[in-house]
């Protein structure tokens, strides 16, 4: 995919959460998937990224399994929010995130290669302080293979 920043820099989850320990993006997961997404170089307010399945991967039938497929849905669509997050001062460090998946909303179009890398791409929609909506998708060859949209609510733990 072109229009990805990478080239040495940080990744959004590493720059903004380096410690996260979540299965999809945590930087320091080392059974995780560890996706690491990128301000989009287009000119646009995207975020992008390339993910690489492993074999483990596999549905059964050689692609990639639909489970893993949401999970790099859910974790890409984080990245605006993140952004979104940062721009309204909301990513204080009184919480781990200041918003938490609400709904996903998945649909699987095509089969995505077991073999081949794959490029997601995240669009904000709508947002506030009590939440944020992402579309997202996951290409290969330049053909939308899943899409989802996701909600993300504010999250205030209580004591």
């Amino acid at each position: 995919m072109t229009g990805i920043v990478g080239d040495g820099d940080p990744s959004l989850q590493e720059r903004f959460f380096p410690t996260m320990t979540c299965f999809g993006c945590g930087p320091i997961n080392p059974k995780g998937l560890r996706l690491a997404s990128y301000p989009a170089t287009d000119g646009t307010a995207a975020t992008v990224a390339t993910f690489v399945p492993w074999t483990e991967h596999d549905n059964g039938l050689g692609y990639l399994n639909g489970g893993i497929i949401c999970t790099l849905l859910d974790c890409h669509s984080a990245t605006p929010m993140i952004l979104e997050a940062d721009r309204l001062g909301l990513l204080t460090g009184e919480v781990p995130l200041p918003f938490v998946t609400a709904g996903l909303n998945v649909r699987y179009l095509r089969p995505s290669p077991l073999t081949e890398p794959v490029d997601l791409r995240a669009s904000l929609v709508d947002a506030s302080e009590s939440a944020v909506t992402v579309e997202v998708e996951l290409l290969w060859e330049g053909k939308t293979r899943a899409a989802a949209t996701a909600v993300w609510r504010r999250w205030r733990p209580r004591a």
